[in-house]
């Protein structure tokens, strides 16, 4: 442990608090730990499920901790630089999608000969540019976070299974949930949000996709990917991924956009 870690917890301690009474229930304690361990999602999730009571202290605390230190930018710019402002859908949920693949299943669009099973992931990038990739022309005054696609192969094809996900700021004054309710569009009858579990509009259905652009910050063809938005405006969606070229692969090096993207170490 770092010397500055060890006279935290010794200020802790010269404070007065009964650990033989609140033990490790003691929230500072909990975070210095997990500051120690660099908020290892792993070791968040055990420790949510031990009880009630830990798991309401993640609730409260430890969830947007976490967040805030693993993707500082992104939540500054989704809570528009509030460190204590609510996070719509919770902090749980935004953690659980930086770090997890929500895997997918067979849509009226995109059919599989198997569901995919979701996972904990290594490590993602988040990109509000290549948000925009996703957004029609008169909703790109939205801010959408978009991760690469996760690649699922499959077996004797040619193509992959792109998995990827995002999330608005401020779906709630978004132009494309003002453009799902004014278009009417339905909530899907099967899918819930792998996230928090909320309702979920097909955005092929509200006809709010731009295919050609989706498809090249994929690197999919146009029809061949679908994404939906649920309530909170987490987004999840799915494309087939052709492999790449040499010559196509340098060139999306060449291309790539970094000052808005964020990286987790995979906790």
């Amino acid at each position: 442990m770092s010397a500055s870690s060890s006279k935290k917890l010794q200020k802790i301690a010269d404070s007065g608090d009964d650990f033989s009474e609140c033990g490790i229930l003691n929230e500072r304690v909990l975070v210095l730990l997990l500051q120690f361990l660099k908020w290892d999602i792993h070791v968040l999730c055990r420790m949510a499920s031990v009880n009630r009571r830990l798991r309401a202290l993640a609730k409260r605390l430890l969830w947007r901790e976490l967040c805030l230190f693993k993707a500082p930018r992104m939540v500054s710019t989704l809570t528009e630089g509030a460190r204590n402002s609510r996070m719509i859908g919770g902090w749980q949920s935004l953690a659980k999608l930086l770090f997890f693949c929500g895997g997918c299943e067979s849509t009226a669009n995109f059919e599989l000969s198997h569901p995919r099973p979701g996972h904990f992931v290594k490590s993602t990038r988040f990109s509000k540019t290549s948000g925009q990739s996703f957004l029609l022309k008169k909703c790109r005054g939205d801010v959408l976070y978009v991760s690469d696609p996760c690649e699922h192969p499959t077996s004797g094809k040619e193509v992959d299974i792109g998995i990827y996900r995002g999330v608005f700021r401020e779906f709630m004054k978004s132009r494309t949930r003002e453009f799902l309710i004014g278009r009417q569009v339905d909530f899907d009858a099967l899918l819930r949000c792998p996230y928090c579990g909320a309702r979920m509009w097909s955005m092929l259905a509200g006809r709010l996709i731009p295919r050609k652009s989706a498809a090249r910050r994929l690197g999919s063809s146009d029809d061949a990917l679908e994404y939906f938005v649920c309530l909170n405006g987490h987004l999840h969606g799915t494309c087939w991924l052709a492999h790449l070229s040499s010559d196509d692969e340098k060139k999306d090096d060449d291309s790539s956009e970094s000052a808005d993207d964020y990286e987790d170490d995979g906790g």
